[in-house]
């Protein structure tokens, strides 16, 4: 009896101590292991390189008309300028050392050569909704047939397309700012254009890039298609065509392109069910990312723009949420590349937030050092005048996710919305998100309920520790639960002292196997464990190890 008293108090010793202690940090913990490393120092892009800041990756500008002044001459001498800004000419630009990505002004009336208008009998065109420039019609065969000479020049007889200096391009050309939303295209659709007229040029044109861009031969060793950058999206407002182009910027991906979106500091709009990006929203208002989705899994770009907080007409009244909320979102879209502004990006004010995200770009979960959610609940205004998809409680959409998942799931895991109320955050489109969730222990809900991805899960001999980031009311303590692959294991207990901050926990998980052996087939949970409430607003599984393995992919390359 004295034997198994002590035998039994040796083994909680020996758990007990196995569990390192708990150390919290005022605010959000951004930190990751010394072994993590961004995959290379290209990650930021910019109009301009700033070392300092990490982007090392400029803008080279260029209009059709300063590469094709009259037909059949091309030139890289020629100067150039759009949007209010001069472009220097190609051979100038190209001098500068370093590595750039390309941007071609294509269908405005003065990026266009002059003689174009001419030469296919143009007598019509359109007007920006910024009044930026009017628009040549880029569907029009004759004028598509020149923009392809165009590009084939700059592809492939000035071999830009293979220069190891140029990471992406943005094509098509056309309209504001060489965003290819379809302002123009409805417009013009008012004058006659149908949606079979624009379409039988769209879809072949993208694939007419690619293979422009793949040098039109069978030849796989020149082949830089990747290397296109779409500049379109997902169901890009259309009220004209009834939806019909809904998923063009899925299309293009297909045909072999990058995609990218511009928006992406209104975190909550538009950018959820994303086809082009392999993303849905499941009926239960989570977004579920298809790891399958062919563009995340090689060498193109997956691009997003996070610079205008307090400039391009939006203000941010809580900067520093706005800006981490925009870097959550593009993380979650899975984006490789951002496209940043030293000073609107304020890259200096939050260094350690911004490092984190220079870390995480591109980055998959075999060799990403951590998986995170950002728990929440936010309203997508797109869906509430579009209902060509729908879910359970929408327009509010549950949570960020990145290989790391919340449900509300069980007889004691059912969560409540927090009390981080956001409304209009830099933009009225932005609309309403509630951060945080809840546990609801008057109704026997103290649990939340967490699920890994199986692959970021599966680490050999893996140390894991996780990071939580909660709301310190109430005086009880709260813990984690999981399995070391026979037993259901408990972290050490966090205190709560009752002071209403934003913290962080940082908890060692020692011998964790995420093998989904908790009640209802979940990885690991955290257990309420007093009368008072927990708020729970950011989880981060973090691997204190860097992983063993990491895939090939079939073009060669070990990062996208």
């Amino acid at each position: 009896m004295h034997i198994r008293l002590l035998s039994l108090a040796l083994l909680f010793l020996l758990t007990a101590s196995s569990l390192a202690a708990v150390s919290i940090v005022d605010g959000d913990d951004w930190r990751l292991p010394t072994w993590s490393q961004p995959l290379d120092d290209t990650r930021f892009y910019s109009e301009d390189s700033s070392p300092a800041n990490h982007i090392n990756v400029r803008a080279i500008d260029l209009t059709w008309r300063q590469i094709n002044p009259s037909p059949g001459v091309f030139s890289v001498t020629g100067s150039g300028n759009a949007a209010g800004m001069n472009f220097s000419s190609l051979q100038d630009q190209l001098a500068i050392p370093g590595k750039y990505w390309l941007r071609i002004w294509v269908t405005g009336e003065s990026w266009a050569p002059a003689w174009v208008k001419s030469s296919c009998n143009i007598t019509k065109t359109w007007t920006d909704h910024d009044g930026q420039d009017s628009h040549l019609p880029i569907w029009n065969s004759c004028v598509w047939e020149h923009v392809k000479n165009m590009y084939r020049q700059v592809f492939l007889h000035w071999g830009l397309a293979a220069d190891p200096d140029m990471l992406f391009a943005h094509v098509p050309g056309g309209f504001y700012y060489t965003e290819f939303d379809f302002d123009i295209p409805f417009q013009a659709a008012g004058d006659g254009l149908s949606f079979a007229e624009f379409n039988n040029w769209f879809q072949p044109a993208m694939t007419e890039l690619v293979a422009i861009a793949n040098g039109e031969n069978t030849n796989p060793d020149d082949d830089y298609a990747w290397k296109l950058v779409y500049t379109g999206e997902d169901y890009p407002f259309d009220s004209t065509w009834n939806g019909a182009t809904n998923l063009f910027a899925r299309d293009a991906v297909l045909a072999g392109m990058g995609i990218r979106n511009g928006i992406t500091e209104l975190f909550n709009f538009h950018l959820n069910h994303t086809p082009a990006y392999g993303a849905a929203i499941t009926q239960g208002g989570h977004i579920e990312i298809n790891e399958d989705w062919p563009l995340l899994n090689d060498k193109r770009t997956i691009g997003a723009e996070n610079e205008c907080y307090n400039a391009c007409g939006y203000n941010a009244r809580n900067l520093y949420y706005a800006i981490k909320m925009s870097n959550l979102k593009a993380l979650q879209m899975r984006s490789k590349r951002l496209y940043v502004v030293p000073q609107d990006s304020y890259l200096s004010t939050y260094s350690g937030h911004w490092d984190w995200v220079r870390h995480s770009l591109g980055k998959q979960r075999y060799n990403s050092a951590d998986a995170w959610v950002a728990l929440r609940t936010a309203q997508d205004k797109y869906w509430t005048y579009d209902d060509s998809h729908s879910w359970t409680g929408a327009p509010w959409v549950r949570n960020l996710e990145r290989w790391l998942v919340q449900k509300d799931v069980g007889t004691n895991g059912v969560t409540r919305r927090g009390t981080d109320h956001h409304i209009n955050e830099i933009d009225p489109d932005n609309g309403e998100s509630w951060e945080g969730r809840l546990t609801d222990h008057a109704n026997g809900q103290d649990y939340m309920y967490f699920f890994v991805d199986d692959l970021f899960a599966n680490g050999h001999q893996q140390q894991w520790q996780l990071k939580v980031t909660y709301i310190d009311n109430g005086s009880s303590n709260w813990r984690v639960e999981y399995s070391d692959g026979e037993r259901i294991v408990s972290s050490n207990p966090v205190n709560r002292n009752n002071s209403g901050r934003v913290r962080t926990a940082s908890i060692d998980l020692p011998a964790a196997r995420f093998n989904n052996q908790l009640v209802n087939a979940a990885d690991f949970r955290i257990f309420n464990g007093g009368t008072e409430d927990l708020e729970v607003r950011f989880v981060r599984l973090i691997k204190n190890h860097r992983p063993i393995v990491a895939p090939i992919f079939e073009d060669g390359f070990e990062t996208p």
